[in-house]
């Protein structure tokens, strides 16, 4: 009987475990995290421990993953499978208008330019107009404030792709 994708991640060895995870979050400390927690009781147990891992992360380790992201509204490239995620999630920016477009890449710059890094939003179940509303109210943010809401939006996105890889 095959196994289960849960089953593969707990089973097989580190190195292809850690490949899959990089998929989910890109944080070496992240990915050593869920790793050494292994083998996990059920899906929801791995689920938990993954989204404490990316609560726990140093902010250079957020820093870590938040560069394997590419810009709202930016196509990612490549054949990775975290390519072809940030596709499928970010989908609704393809399908908006050009203003909205374009607002949105205004707002990245801005952004950028604010924090040093790029807008991180669970872009899955969110239409893109939604998403430029959420960059605009965070350009307000003070560091901290930011900082924190770009690690919950971190542990969102790393859940939902750690799902979809043990249901996959």
């Amino acid at each position: 009987m095959p196994l289960t994708p849960f089953e593969e991640l707990n089973r097989s060895p580190t190195d292809s475990a850690t490949s899959r995870l990089a998929a989910c979050n890109a944080s070496g400390r992240w990915i050593a995290d869920v790793l050494a927690g292994r083998p996990y009781a059920d899906p929801e147990a791995l689920l938990t421990a993954a989204e404490k891992a990316v609560h726990a992360l140093s902010w250079p380790d957020v820093r870590e993953a938040l560069d394997a992201h590419p810009r709202i509204g930016a196509r990612a490239e490549g054949a990775s499978t975290e390519a072809a995620w940030s596709r499928r999630e970010q989908a609704a920016v393809g399908d908006s208008d050009a203003a909205t477009r374009a607002a949105l890449h205004a707002g990245n710059v801005a952004y950028e330019q604010r924090f040093g890094h790029v807008f991180l939003i669970r872009a899955a179940g969110r239409s893109a107009e939604e998403m430029l509303a959420e960059l605009r109210r965070r350009l307000d943010h003070d560091e901290t404030q930011e900082r924190a809401e770009v690690v919950e939006q971190l542990a969102q996105i790393t859940r939902l792709r750690v799902e979809r890889l043990i249901t996959a």
